[in-house]
């Protein structure tokens, strides 16, 4: 027996919320990604503990898709066993998105911290390092036009000189530009990545946070009606 009066209403109110799940699911698989990319790709910071929030929003994403299959197809066949698996599924992945918006934010305490280690540990390694290191290193130095950790000093063992340093820590980036030129501020920036690097960080995991609390958020309404459709269906069985 199909739902009537404000029950189908609900029905096309759940399908079209796992329209809108679809589409969460992609907008936290590419944020995700997108923050994934800034701390190791482009920023290769090296603690574990860096990637566990967007890692989780990424599966999360992967996960609604199949999620939304049984929303939809449950709202619009009027399924109850359906419904109600989406309505668990929906309600365990909540739990997990707040729980990764808490890392977050945990983790975004531990920013600076994560950041002195893993730039220090990137100039370290920079001499002994493949090309692709050096560029990544260098493109991070031109991009935010700093030099070193907390300023070009931190190159001091680059050169045998002790006063050279890379040339993406020129304030115009040319061949040889960095070659004795550590404590010229004409020649060579003199503030370190660490701050930079740091807001860049923060921000990146704020929208982690505030994607996973937006995206829950519309998740519950979709539980609502879920529940109030389940309710419909059961009611409908009842009457038969």
């Amino acid at each position: 027996m199909a739902v009537e009066g404000g029950m189908k209403c609900v029905k096309f109110l759940l399908f079209f919320f796992n329209l809108i799940f679809w589409l969460c699911g992609l907008a936290l698989i590419v944020v995700g990604i997108l923050v994934q990319v800034a701390l190791h790709k482009t920023l290769m910071i090296s603690d574990a503990t860096a990637s566990g929030a967007p890692i989780v929003i990424i599966a999360i994403g992967v996960v609604i898709f199949f999620i939304a299959f049984f929303g939809c197809c449950g709202a619009w066949k009027e399924n109850y066993c359906m419904v109600t698996t989406f309505a668990i599924f929906l309600s365990l992945i909540i739990i997990v998105e707040i729980a990764a918006a808490i890392a977050g934010y945990v983790f975004r305490n531990k920013v600076s911290a994560v950041v002195q280690d893993s730039l220090t540990d990137m100039i370290n390694k920079y001499n002994s390092s493949t090309t692709e290191f050096k560029d990544s290193v260098d493109q991070l130095q031109e991009d935010l036009k700093c030099c070193g950790v907390n300023s070009s000093s931190d190159w001091k063992n680059f050169g045998l000189d002790k006063n050279t340093v890379p040339d993406s820590c020129c304030v115009n980036v040319t061949e040889n530009c960095g070659v004795g030129a550590m404590t010229d501020p004409t020649k060579v920036h003199q503030k370190g990545c660490h701050d930079a690097v740091e807001a860049l960080l923060k921000k990146n995991i704020m929208w982690v946070i505030v994607a996973a609390l937006v995206i829950a958020f519309l998740q519950i309404m979709g539980i609502v009606f879920a529940c109030c459709l389940m309710r419909g269906i059961r009611s409908g069985y009842e009457v038969m």
